[in-house]
């Protein structure tokens, strides 16, 4: 079970990963998957295991992001979105929290 404040660090590294590849070639992470997801080759066989990390990376963080939103709706249903997010600033346990989200 992940909590709301351990899932935003998880994504956080994640990003800092996705970051570093998109800088390196160029482009978002979106575009990439995409054409990953496409079935396409990389040009360079030196980019080969780059391009695994990478589209792993971005499929986890796709994973991470929706039971960030799964969860973060179930808490906006307990109480308004600005208690949620100011409970989140000052670091204090949302109730009932952790729900269970698999990690």
């Amino acid at each position: 079970m992940l909590t709301l404040a351990e899932l935003t660090r998880y994504m956080h590294r994640l990003e800092d990963d996705l970051h570093t590849y998109e800088r390196k070639y160029g482009i978002l992470s979106e575009t990439f998957y995409a054409s990953y997801q496409a079935g396409e080759e990389p040009a360079d066989d030196a980019w080969v295991l780059d391009w695994g990390d990478w589209a792993g990376a971005y499929t986890l963080w796709l994973e991470r992001k929706a039971q960030y939103q799964a969860l973060l709706e179930t808490y906006h249903q307990q109480m308004p979105l600005m208690a949620v997010i100011e409970k989140a600033a000052r670091r204090e346990p949302l109730q009932g929290e952790p729900i269970a989200v698999a990690a």
